[in-house]
């Protein structure tokens, strides 16, 4: 098998080459061809931490795997991010394991490029304006693949706590984009596009805060009980996920279904605007992509990491 370290990652896969692998991903989802594993996501009852697993199997990209890892939310108190995370690659073949991948830089990079998708399928056409709530470590993965993908002139950013801005204002910065900090109505109001990305258990933007055409990347919600987003705000605009499922249960979106404000049925797959099969935005004002993460996203950018490592001569090959 082979090993690729996590202080690998940074000098291998880029932007870019996540966007692709995503997009390639979405894609055989939709056409029914790739399929995430349940997900299992346990409080393990030591140190707060969240632990669990995600899997799938791509018939499309060949890929068999799982992510195992989780959300310890005292590591920063040891120098160490919270999300912690490895992805183990199988042969579809054989069911022998074909490597083992740092994980952290990998899901950064990949749920940045999940939104990004979106943005690219989804945003108001002469969107200029990007909205950011949330300025944790995931916030400038975010901003810098959404500049990638779209050519935004100005930045606006909120978060809980203001002195996180800094972060937004010195990415925006590094891209050539001006910033201001601004409250979340006025965020609402002036945004084209707008990700985000918080760890929030009650809504944050409001229904009454989101004015004229406007595509949201909700990426914060992925466990029974967060939430981002005002469900009347939901129930009033066009819905995409990556896995419907999951946004149903444990996304964005499980509120507004929860409430019968919005019918399971009415919720789009991205893969499906992805291969022309939706029309994507057409006429809606507003639309929201419920993004929930899933395990093939994962397995995706490991074995596109795992190709340029074996090129560049850095995998670790390992008997095992």
């Amino acid at each position: 098998m082979y090993v690729v370290a996590e202080k690998d990652i940074a000098g291998l896969m880029t932007p870019e080459a996540a966007f692709t692998a995503i997009e390639a991903v979405f894609a055989a989802m939709a056409a029914r061809k790739a399929y995430n594993f349940p997900v299992v996501r346990e409080a393990i009852g030591h140190q707060d931490a969240l632990y669990g697993f995600k899997g799938g199997f791509d018939a499309a990209g060949l890929t068999l795997g799982l992510k195992a890892g989780g959300y310890w939310p005292h590591n920063l108190e040891r120098g160490l991010i919270n999300h912690q995370s490895t992805v183990f690659l199988f042969d579809p073949e054989t069911g022998r394991v074909s490597a083992a991948v740092g994980g952290n830089l990998l899901t950064a990079l990949r749920t940045a490029a999940a939104s990004s998708v979106s943005i690219k399928y989804l945003a108001p056409k002469g969107a200029k304006v990007l909205g950011m709530i949330g300025a944790g470590h995931q916030s400038a993965f975010q901003l810098r693949a959404a500049a990638k993908v779209h050519p935004f002139e100005k930045v606006i950013g909120w978060n809980p706590h203001p002195e996180m801005l800094g972060r937004l204002k010195d990415t925006a910065a590094e891209i050539g984009l001006p910033f201001e900090a601004v409250e979340l109505d006025r965020l609402g109001s002036e945004a084209d596009v707008i990700i985000s990305i918080t760890s929030a258990f009650a809504p944050l933007l409001l229904d009454a805060h989101v004015k004229g055409p406007t595509h949201i990347a909700a990426m914060g919600t992925d466990t029974k009980g967060k939430q981002e987003l005002d469900p009347a705000l939901v129930a009033r605009a066009k819905l995409f996920a990556d896995e419907i499922a999951q946004s149903v249960t444990i996304g964005e979106f499980q509120h507004a279904v929860q409430q019968g404000r919005v019918a399971e049925s009415a919720i789009v797959q991205l893969g499906a605007v992805v291969n022309g099969d939706d029309p994507g935005r057409g006429d809606a004002e507003v639309t929201i992509f419920d993004g929930t993460g899933v395990g093939l996203q994962d397995l995706a950018v490991a074995a596109a990491v795992v190709e340029l490592a074996k090129q560049k001569g850095i995998a670790q090959e390992v008997a095992i």
